[in-house]
């Protein structure tokens, strides 16, 4: 018995992960930005308000993190730290930017959709996922709302952000990394090397850890001069697809009815979210010299792997996207708790 239901469990990873590449390979076939990862979320999105139950193991998540850690470090480039003295300028505006979706989200919920205090805020958090429904869990709100807003925003944002970052950069996209690939012996040992930073991270409760320790130590490394070129393109893909199967599971277990009730309240957040990003960016320009789209996914409320990738496909600066949605974390790691004790659901409230 417990020998079939490994099987039917082995069965759904696969199915899983052929839906998201599936999706992805028709997506990038249609010249989509960031198709592998965008077509892959769309994909395993429907395929799971359709019925079908997605399997994505920790361990594979996990592995995914580390290969986009990697891309994301092995991506930085030395003149890339130029534009540190510039980063205050949009570092104020992601903090500025954060304070207003969150007050203009939870406005529009609370006194528009006629949500409950605790889950218009918690739905108006821009990222940090696990956190929120972890306090929604313990009392915080109505879980699955908060859910199917907040990953409906994930879902948007994937889609929408390539978009808007390729029509708002004046500077040439390149769709995939350039420079030749790595040797099979430097390659082995960043792997390793970055594996152990994710622990480390971990270990040190770092939020996103295989995320951001992996990209730490890749970054650390090639600025030290101790590899040269690019990850396989191989292994990129399957990055690209596992983060794909990632994001779309997160619609698993949502009726067409849920989805509905909840549709209009996720794309009205998301557009907010949107809208301040865009005037953000608009305003930042004026006082930095890099690209609009950049900045966009920098300030795009959306998850670190996730935005991480699409800078990645879209060609940007890895470094600066990634300082700023680690920023993004830790302003939200000290902000959520304080205001989630102000809201606690009470069976007073409405």
């Amino acid at each position: 018995m417990a020998d079939d239901a490994l099987s039917g469990v082995g069965r759904a990873l696969v199915l899983t992960l052929v839906i998201s590449l599936a999706g992805g390979l028709v997506a990038h076939f249609l010249r989509l930005p960031a198709g592998l990862l965008m077509g892959g979320a769309v994909s395993v999105a429907i395929a799971s308000i359709a019925g079908f139950r997605p399997v994505l193991p920790d361990k594979l998540r996990d592995a995914g993190f580390v290969v986009v850690g990697m891309t994301l470090g092995t991506n930085v480039s030395a003149n890339s730290l130029s534009l540190i003295p510039h980063w205050p300028v949009t570092l104020i505006g992601l903090a500025l930017a954060l304070v207003a979706m969150v007050t203009l989200s939870t406005l529009m919920l609370r006194y528009l959709f006629g949500y409950d205090k605790a889950t218009s805020y918690l739905s108006s958090f821009p990222g940090h996922l696990s956190f929120v429904i972890g306090l929604s869990e313990a009392g915080y709100g109505d879980t699955r709302q908060i859910a199917v807003i907040q990953t409906m925003r994930i879902m948007l944002l994937t889609t929408l952000v390539p978009v808007f970052a390729k029509l708002t950069s004046t500077s040439d996209i390149s769709p995939l990394p350039v420079g030749d690939e790595m040797a099979v012996l430097p390659l082995v040992l960043l792997a390793v090397a970055s594996i152990a930073g994710g622990f480390a991270f971990k270990f040190l409760r770092v939020p996103a850890a295989f995320v951001l320790g992996p990209m730490v130590v890749a970054t650390a490394a090639r600025l030290m001069g101790l590899y040269d070129g690019r990850l396989p393109m191989i292994l990129i893909a399957a990055g690209y697809v596992t983060m794909g199967a990632l994001i779309g599971s997160r619609f698993a277990g949502t009726t067409l009815t849920d989805l509905r009730r909840m549709a209009i309240a996720g794309t009205m957040v998301t557009l907010v979210c949107v809208g301040v990003v865009s005037a953000t960016v608009l305003l930042a320009i004026q006082f930095v010299d890099m690209p609009a789209g950049q900045i966009w996914l920098g300030l795009a409320p959306g998850a670190l792997e996730s935005m991480g990738a699409l800078g990645i496909a879209l060609g940007f600066d890895t470094a600066f996207i990634a300082a700023h949605h680690t920023v993004r974390f830790f302003l939200l790691t000290l902000s959520i708790p304080s205001v989630a004790l102000l809201v606690r659901r009470r069976p007073a409230d409405g």
